[in-house]
Order: structure tokens, then sequence, then C-alpha cells
């Protein structure tokens, strides 16, 4: 079992920054990769991006530029540095992690975005 907990979201003007955190916990060695999805209301689940324990990541075009994922040194905390934000970027976001055959989500933390 992997836990995770995201911080980090909270309320910013167009043009802003804000840095989303997510501290893994439990059977952190069997994580394979972790990302961050946000999902907008009446929408669907959306990935932002992502990275492998071997340093892979991939992004959204919609965020290309813009958001950077990094990891911590022992790969159990996963960072989303989010800048240039639109309101289109509000949402919920949530960080997930893959474990062999079994995917984790964490409880999500709301950013929005004023214009």
């Amino acid at each position: 079992q992997v836990q995770l907990v995201e911080s980090g979201g909270g309320s910013v003007q167009a043009g802003g920054s804000l840095r989303l955190s997510c501290a893994a916990s439990g059977s952190v060695k069997s994580i394979q990769g972790m990302g961050w999805y946000r999902q907008a209301p009446g929408k669907q689940r959306e990935l932002v991006a992502a990275v492998t324990n071997g340093g892979s990541t991939n992004y959204a075009d919609s965020v290309k530029g813009r958001f950077t994922i990094s990891t911590d040194n022992i790969k159990t905390t996963v960072y989303l540095q989010m800048n240039g934000l639109k309101p289109e970027d509000t949402a919920i976001y949530y960080c997930g992690a893959g474990a062999f055959g079994h995917f984790y989500w964490g409880q999500g933390t709301q950013v929005t975005v004023s214009s």
C-alpha cells in the first residue's frame, strides 16, 4: 500500500505561480512512477505531468513550458512547479503513483486561478 498526501494548493491570480508537493509513504520502494492529474468541474480527470523512477518526464501539451515536475533525491516526494498560471488551470489536482499493477491517488488539492 502507498499513501499520498498533497499540499500547496491555493488561489492565485493569472500569471502567478504555485508549487504543489506530494509525499508518499508506505511501500514507497514499489513505486515505479508518480504524476499529477487534475479534474476541473464537469470534465474528466487528465494527466498534467508524470515522472518515472528513471527520470523520464511527460507533460500535457497545455502545460508544457509552464509546469515542471520533479522529485526529491529518494523519490518519495514529487513536486509540481506551476508558473504562468491561467484561469483554465483551475481544478482539483491529484497526485498519483503506480506500483506493480496498482495505482494510488492522493486526496487532491484545489488550485484556483482568477483572471
